[in-house]
């Protein structure tokens, strides 16, 4: 369910010098902000006593880049493309989109003093950790148990168990399928309908019935098994798929539904040998920034009959 990424990149520094700072204090919070703004991504730290910032530019990137890229890459400064520098304002209160996405900042907004720094690197780390978020973690996904999660692949879609999901195809989500009932971390006692030996989870034929269970869509085409009841069993309603007196096949389903796979990431960043007018430093840990999302499954609209 889970995949680490590991990402790092080395980019040099090359700006101009237009400050005269006579004191710096760089103790700011530990997490930075990113924006995207005219062909920039700013990655910024602010405080308001004394108002000072911190802020890298990286030209012709997203912050997307930032969370997706898995190889390390070198940028070469030029003095526009990259930037890393340290103001004082006259102000308690900065705001990031005035004062880095503005050609001109709002007459507000004074700045003192403007400090580049004409050398160093920068180190930008992305741990991307990859789920399925379907109840299962990832290390009770490795089917065949040889350590490896990215050859376990119950439908053969493309996708692996723990970024599955589905894990079987049947179109049932796998958290819908009971994996597990009394929610002790045990997936040994995993519904299965059938009692076939293989839970719901990796069965697509749930109720042994011989339909498979992603063509059981007897009351509406949909690519979701789940809302077709048209019997029940000892008088309560019951699911086609996990009827076995049901065994009509309805439809010939030729597509799985679109899946999303969850992600999060945390990027840090560590600046070494940079200088700035008055402070020459080894190493700067510019801090982290995290956040989460979701992305479509890589073979989403895969045909399979």
């Amino acid at each position: 369910m889970k995949k680490y990424i590991l990402l790092a990149f080395m980019v040099f520094f090359l700006t101009c010098d237009d400050g005269d700072i006579n004191t710096i204090n760089l103790d700011f919070e530990d997490t930075f902000t990113a924006l995207e703004c005219n062909g920039n991504i700013i990655l910024y730290k602010t405080k308001s006593d004394p108002a000072e910032s911190l802020a890298i530019v990286l030209n012709g990137l997203t912050i997307e880049d930032l969370q997706n890229i898995t190889n390390s890459t070198e940028y070469n400064i030029d003095g526009n493309t990259v930037r890393f520098n340290y103001r004082t304002y006259s102000n308690a209160t900065i705001d990031g989109n005035e004062v880095f996405c503005s050609n001109i900042p709002p007459s507000s907004v004074m700045i003192i003093s403007d400090d580049e720094s004409s050398a160093g690197t920068i180190t930008i780390t992305n741990v991307l950790v990859e789920e399925d978020d379907d109840g299962i973690p990832a290390e009770f996904e490795d089917i065949n148990g040889n350590g490896d999660l990215d050859d376990d692949d119950t439908d053969m879609d493309g996708v692996p168990n723990y970024l599955d999901e589905d894990d079987d195809g049947d179109n049932v989500s796998t958290s819908n399928e009971d994996v597990d009932p009394n929610g002790d971390g045990d997936f040994s006692d995993a519904l299965d309908t059938d009692g076939d030996g293989t839970p719901n989870y990796l069965d697509n034929d749930d109720d042994g019935d011989g339909i498979e269970t992603r063509d059981e869509e007897n009351i509406s085409q949909d690519l979701n098994p789940i809302n077709d009841i048209s019997a029940d069993i000892n008088g309560v309603p019951t699911e086609d798929y996990l009827n076995p007196n049901v065994a009509v096949q309805a439809i010939d389903t030729s597509q799985f539904y679109h899946h999303e796979i969850q992600q999060t990431y945390t990027i840090t960043i560590i600046v070494r040998d940079f200088n700035l007018s008055t402070l020459t430093q080894q190493e700067l840990d510019f801090g982290t920034l995290s956040g989460s999302g979701s992305t479509s499954s890589r073979v989403p609209d895969l045909i399979f009959n």
